[in-house]
């Protein structure tokens, strides 16, 4: 590839992270263009055999499935990180802090007085429909009414700057451990970068983690017995839950190693004799997490350990049952669900949503059709969709019959133009797509963000795919101060 050329990157009509125009770094990116700018063509490709490198040799993986069989594949990373300045992330982090604690007062609600559905602010319907909705979870109310500890919102920006929330991940989000090892391989390749302190740190994700987790313990210890219940090794994400263990120095258990005693408290079984244990962080499904309460055929779960959890003798991260707030239905309320707990109004933007159901909301769907992306409420991967721009007269004919039908099955939103950041290709540095994952954590008593997020890249050219199993890969995130203060 010949020596990168800050002039000679086009980005039209769509908002690049790294530069304000051709040959023109935004002030957080100004230091790392010039180091890349400064690079000879053979020392851009040692960057990027050393990171691959290193990948190898750190073991980053992560596991695809193909034509049945299960394959492990090196973790595909860029090297141009994505660059955030601090005072902006500053206003993203109050943002997912407010988002969170709406969530979560109003899961809890949902699960016990209903105030908002009697104030009529969600619709019942919505509720009796929802297929995350777990009727064992009724009653239970978790230390300072907080379900979803951990939650992984995605973020988009716009071509316009403005950046969105796209969805919230409150079941069992993951990826944080490939933000980590971004940042670790990042440091190994480009520790140049890392010395003037203007990079803020991520590397506390892991004892906050713990933190969060040894406060929920039912038994007031000094050091409660934390254990990451995975599915196993073929699960797609058994690296994360074996890194996260390794790294808060706790075990990494499947459903076989515990056991309920009778007295409702959860053990694990060890060379000597059974330990008790006080938190569960769970990466198995709600469905599969108790074979006497959920799915009898359940060998992931471990019998017994709801009624351990509801009679108060064990936490579970995240609250079973937190899954309910996780769906596109429930997303276009997130706004009023702000403002109903929380008198305040939402710091961060949904991308615009009009549900069907709503007189307003249907009338102007139906008169912008060929503009919208219409999709059923109840259906995912894709099907069942109406992308307007793309679709004909017909289509959009027959579209409109089946939401005068059933409005409630439907739901609208405008296409967004992913903001894009530079990418290395074989012969270039390209504009790619990208989104942002940043980590939400919550106690009774606290509310930490991670500084960024695990940042996602479309490889391909044009594509809007940035799943690592369909071609994506990722790049380390840097929240700059911009002030030169950072630590």
């Amino acid at each position: 590839m010949p020596q990168i050329d800050w002039n000679d990157y086009a980005c039209e009509g769509l908002y690049d992270e790294l530069l304000a125009g051709p040959g023109t770094p935004r002030p957080a990116a100004k230091s790392l263009c010039e180091y890349l700018g400064s690079l000879a063509p053979k020392e851009v490709r040692d960057l990027k055999t050393a990171a691959e490198v290193a990948i190898q040799v750190m073991g980053i993986t992560f596991t695809v499935y193909s034509d049945g069989d299960m394959i492990d594949r090196a973790w595909p990373f860029d090297i141009v990180p994505r660059i955030i300045p601090s005072d902006e992330w500053a206003q993203v982090e109050a943002g997912l802090k407010q988002r969170v604690k709406a969530l979560n007062m109003f899961i809890d609600d949902l699960y016990n007085d209903q105030r908002i559905i009697k104030d009529g602010v969600f619709p019942a319907e919505l509720l009796e429909q929802s297929v995350n909705f777990r009727q064992q979870c009724v009653g239970i109310h978790p230390p300072g009414g907080v379900w979803a500890h951990i939650c992984g919102s995605d973020l988009v920006r716009d071509k316009d700057g403005t950046i969105y929330v796209l969805e919230d991940n409150l079941r069992i989000p993951s990826g944080v451990s490939y933000m980590l090892e971004n940042r670790n391989v990042t440091k190994r390749v480009m520790p140049e970068l890392f010395q003037t302190g203007r990079i803020l740190p991520v590397d506390d994700y892991p004892a906050q983690l713990y933190d969060m987790l040894a406060s929920m313990s039912p038994r007031q210890i000094a050091e409660p017995n934390i254990v990451v219940l995975t599915p196993g090794i073929y699960n797609s994400a058994y690296y994360e839950h074996a890194f996260l263990a390794q790294q808060m120095g706790v075990d990494l258990v499947e459903g076989s190693d515990l056991i309920v005693g009778t007295d409702d408290c959860v053990y694990m079984r060890t060379i000597d004799g059974l330990v008790h244990v006080d938190v569960i962080y769970r990466r198995v499904d709600d469905l599969f997490i108790d074979p006497e309460v959920f799915n009898p055929e359940s060998a992931l779960g471990v019998p017994g350990v709801m009624r351990a959890w509801r009679n108060g003798k064990v936490a579970l991260c995240n609250a079973p049952g937190a899954g309910v707030a996780d769906d596109k239905v429930v997303y276009a309320y997130v706004p009023e669900i702000i403002r109903y707990y929380l008198q305040a109004e939402p710091i961060l933007p949904n991308v615009p949503s009009y549900l069907c159901m709503r007189e307003d909301d249907r009338n102007y769907v139906l008169a912008n059709l060929d503009k919208l992306v219409v999709k059923p409420a109840n259906e995912s991967g894709g099907y069942g969709m109406l992308v307007g721009p793309h679709s004909s007269a017909e289509e959009q004919a027959k579209f409109a019959e089946l939401i005068k039908a059933n409005p409630r099955n439907y739901m609208a939103q405008p296409t967004l133009s992913l903001s894009v950041t530079p990418t290395l290709t074989d012969d270039a540095v390209e504009p790619r797509h990208v989104d942002l994952r940043p980590f939400i954590l919550s106690s009774a008593n606290d509310t930490y963000v991670t500084t960024g997020g695990l940042t996602r890249v479309a490889l391909v050219k044009g594509s809007l795919v940035v799943n690592s199993s369909q071609g994506g890969g990722s790049k380390d995130t840097w929240i700059v101060d911009i002030s030169g203060q950072g630590s």
